[in-house]
């Protein structure tokens, strides 16, 4: 029986470690604690106590929630 290909989609549902998703936005894990903490930041998944994931999909959504068109608003 042959193996199934990985879905396209598993790339953005891949579990990300703090220091991964910081990587990935430009950012550092400080940012990203602090933003667990006072919230506004992208959504991740609490695995234990001490132990916080990000999925892609999330931190791509985040992203996009940033954007802006002009600066009319500040």
């Amino acid at each position: 029986m042959a193996r199934a290909e990985p879905a396209a989609d598993d790339y953005f549902y891949e579990l990300l470690t703090e220091e991964e998703a910081a990587d990935f936005l430009g950012y550092t894990p400080r940012a990203l604690q602090n933003w667990r903490y006072r919230g506004g930041g992208p959504q991740y998944v609490r695995i234990s106590g001490r132990a916080v994931r990000y999925r892609r999909s999330d931190l791509i959504a985040w992203c996009d929630s940033q954007l802006e068109d002009n600066t009319s608003r500040f």
